[in-house]
């Protein structure tokens, strides 16, 4: 199994700006949105839990720029796990255009992500949910991740 989840995407027209290119805006979203197939996909009873009031706060994100990207490039953004503590996780995001010689980097971004509860009326942080820590094992960055096995 590779040490990425990965999520493709192809870019549209509403997705660029006047000059033709991707409205920087738009990477971010792509992290989310291939944070939440991950869910999706690998952990839906972590979807059900925040109906019922677990909060997944994104406490920092980041996105470096590498090359531009056009409308109908075809993209693969590339997930792992970076650190995982008892009650946040670090996320890194690979951008990869596919290219006729293989992928090529576009740019790389970063987040993390706080876990928290209400209880009482109040927001109090709360473990990282046990589905979610395991469907993320299999996807640790190749170098470790810093926290709990």
């Amino acid at each position: 199994m590779s040490a990425w989840y990965e999520y493709r995407h192809v870019i549209g027209f509403e997705e660029t700006n006047l000059v033709g290119n991707v409205y920087y805006v738009n990477y971010l979203r792509w992290q989310g949105r291939c944070r939440e197939m991950f869910l999706h996909e690998h952990a839906p009873g972590v979807i059900d839990d925040l109906r019922t009031g677990l909060k997944l706060f994104t406490l920092r994100v980041d996105c470096e720029f590498l090359a531009e990207l056009d409308a109908f490039d075809e993209l693969r953004i590339r997930m792992s796990l970076t650190e995982l503590t008892q009650t946040q996780l670090g996320l890194s995001f690979d951008y990869l255009r596919d290219g006729a010689g293989g992928p090529v980097p576009v740019a790389r971004g970063h987040q993390r992500i706080a876990c928290m509860r209400e209880v009482a009326g109040q927001v109090a942080p709360t473990r990282v949910p046990p589905p979610l820590v395991r469907a993320l094992a299999p996807y640790r960055a190749a170098e470790g991740v810093p926290g709990r096995a």
